[in-house]
């Protein structure tokens, strides 16, 4: 699918026209889960730095009332790849709509992530399903958060926005401390889904240490290579479709 970019060119000695042309619309990544404290920030914004990494130009969108994502960006210092923030919880005039923010992100832009709130359901989870082309949804290993996730994968498949177009939906183990009891039940759960169940990413301070810094976990120097190895799935899973 393409969307409109309006560039201005110049004819007939210096007059100026506004011309509309096809770009090629930018993957959305909606980083969603009702329960809070699941981790939807990190993941959000480790994504779009290793994105923004990979020189791919890349937008983070936070509608979580909390700001925590834009927080991160104001962190972010200026000689990293850059990050073009939206902080689309701010009040805004009736016209600035969620599909507004889709659609005034710089044209280069290939990548947008969403940054969501807790408690998301209703109106809001199904315009901002609408809104995307992938669904992650991390998870973290204790019993609550798995019944809460349950319930929330529950109300995402019968949004009316994932029924009229279905999304690429997966998700994520976030915070896990692998050989223990509570992530062997965590993984158990997640593998009987019927929807992708992509990586689990590690419970360590490294997380905390480069947020501090507006960083992912990747920009740190000399990153552990099986945390590297742990978000390449996910983004080579996104890659694939």
């Amino acid at each position: 699918m393409s969307g409109e970019v309006r560039v201005k060119e110049q004819i007939n000695q210096g007059e100026a026209r506004t011309r509309v042309i096809n770009a090629p619309r930018p993957t959305r990544i909606l980083i969603a889960n009702a329960k809070g404290g699941s981790g939807k920030t990190t993941i959000a914004t480790n994504l779009a730095s290793l994105f923004a990494a990979r020189n791919e130009p890349c937008a983070l969108i936070d509608f979580d009332p909390q700001g925590s994502a834009s927080q991160w960006l104001q962190l972010r210092q200026s000689e990293r790849s850059k990050i073009h923030g939206v902080s689309a919880y701010k009040k805004s005039t009736a016209q600035m709509t969620r599909t507004w923010y889709l659609r005034n992100l710089p044209a280069e832009t290939t990548k947008v992530v969403m940054d969501t709130p807790a408690g998301l359901s209703g109106m809001l989870l199904n315009d901002l399903v609408r809104e995307s082309d992938f669904v992650i949804i991390p998870v973290t290993p204790s019993p609550i958060d798995i019944r809460a996730t349950t319930n929330f994968i529950k109300d995402l498949f019968l949004t009316p926005a994932h029924r009229t177009a279905p999304k690429k939906i997966a998700v994520v183990a976030n915070r896990v401390r692998k050989n223990t009891l509570v992530y062997a039940k965590l993984e158990l759960f997640l593998k009987s889904l019927k929807i992708p169940f992509i990586s689990s990413f590690r419970d360590t301070q490294y997380y905390i240490r480069a947020s501090e810094y507006g960083l992912g976990i990747h920009d740190l120097k000399n990153p552990e290579k099986r945390d590297v190895s742990d978000w390449l799935k996910l983004v080579e899973w996104i890659d694939s479709h």
